[in-house]
């Protein structure tokens, strides 16, 4: 389970780099070229995500979304420099219990 948890990790920043390229270019008024790097993390996403131990992709991509917060709030705190609120914080803390339950309930 570590190393899944570590290819989710490295999903959840590919696709959050992939997709801030285009908020770079679209809402920051960045050159379109950065949506070229932000292509290639795309792929990287779904090629580490394909690489997680699971028997079902749902199950893996809802698992994967409570990862996906939280590395969205640690985007937001390191490269947009704005410190995630308490709210934020409880907002994270239920979504990874959730995927908790997910991954681990018993079936």
């Amino acid at each position: 389970m570590v190393k899944s948890y570590f290819y989710y990790v490295l999903a959840s920043f590919a696709e959050i780099a992939g997709c801030f390229s285009f908020w770079a270019w679209l809402r920051l008024k960045k050159s379109a070229w950065v949506i070229f790097p932000g292509l290639v993390s795309l792929v990287a996403f779904a090629y580490f995500l394909t690489k997680v131990e699971s028997d079902f992709a749902g199950r893996s991509y809802a698992v994967y979304g409570s990862i996906y917060i939280a590395a969205s709030f640690v985007w937001l705190w390191l490269v947009e420099a704005k410190v995630p609120d308490k709210w934020d914080s409880i907002g994270v803390g239920i979504s990874l219990l959730g995927g908790a339950v997910i991954l681990y309930g018993h079936r």
